[in-house]
């Protein structure tokens, strides 16, 4: 029977090597040059831009903008709805699937990180990671500087307030901030006319 690649090791949330595993390098090389051409096309050439998030993004929408600079790991495990607005020095570690709905804001300074070391420092040594999956709902605005963690949902027409770490799922409909972050009130759905 064959053994597991690092690189399914990751999709399957098991322990695996990123940093002496040889694909996994190399991927993460490819996409370095990818952000590096991206952060240094004129912001101008919007067309330019559009298409170079298309080739480093596993899936993207119609209509997107991503601010410069940006920054991922593997840029494969991104996927965006429509709509998503991405502001200046945003950070995502796609060791994992990373995905946002429609209409999502996301504020300058944000960062979005699969990965988890080892508490253990043996295997934290050895290079062995973990990452899970990030997922940001339909009609999300996420405020500046707030920080995502591995393994966290994120509901739809939902408010994270600026200078939150989000470390547990938060569901649709609310407005949450903090460190870590919090529901500070819920909301009426979207299509309430009453609003919040």
């Amino acid at each position: 029977m064959r053994s597991m690649t690092e690189k399914e090791k990751a999709a399957s949330g098991e322990p695996y090597n990123a940093n002496y595993d040889r694909e996994l390098v190399e991927e993460r090389a490819r996409c370095k040059s990818i952000c590096f051409e991206y952060n240094h096309t004129p912001p101008s050439n919007g067309e330019r831009r559009n298409a170079i998030i298309s080739k480093l993004f596993g899936k993207v929408g119609n209509n997107f903008l991503v601010e410069q600079p940006f920054y991922c790991d593997y840029g494969y495990n991104i996927e965006i709805g429509e709509n998503l607005f991405i502001n200046y020095n945003c950070v995502i570690l796609d060791g994992a699937k990373v995905t946002f709905g429609d209409n999502v804001f996301i504020g300058p300074g944000c960062g979005f990180y699969t990965v988890e070391h080892p508490l253990d420092v043996v295997q934290r040594n050895e290079g062995l990671e973990y990452a899970y999956s990030i997922a940001v709902g339909n009609n999300v605005w996420i405020g500046a500087q707030v920080v995502v963690l591995s393994g966290v949902t994120i509901g739809e027409n939902t408010v994270i307030g600026a200078g939150s770490v989000v470390t547990k799922d938060i569901p649709a409909n609310v407005i949450a901030a903090g460190n870590p972050c919090r529901i500070l009130r819920r909301r009426k759905p979207l299509h309430s006319p009453m609003g919040l």
